[in-house]
């Protein structure tokens, strides 16, 4: 499931000015706390197609995968497969 970010939030919520510095903002944070913001910016998105040769840069975390494309849009992939894989094998 892909979801398209509002570019503004997303560098607020981390306290960054731009993608680049994002990396380094979520490297230092505990891996917990960025999956809960990235699934609370996700929360009232709809689904978004993107076309993957248009990504310029991305980030992965955990389940989550951040893409920034050459319109300079955020967007979010969640990976349901590797999800499940992990709560499946909780239970």
């Amino acid at each position: 499931m892909t979801t398209l970010l509002n570019k503004t939030l997303v560098f607020s919520t981390f306290g960054v000015s731009d993608f680049d510095a994002l990396e380094g903002a979520i490297n230092t944070m505990a891996p917990s706390m960025v999956e809960y913001y990235l699934s609370d910016l996700s929360s009232n998105t709809d689904e978004f197609y993107l076309n993957k040769r248009n990504i310029e840069k991305s980030i992965s975390v955990g389940e989550y995968s951040l893409y920034y494309d050459y319109d300079e849009n955020i967007s979010l992939e969640l990976d349901i497969e590797l999800l499940e894989e992990i709560t499946g094998s909780l239970w």
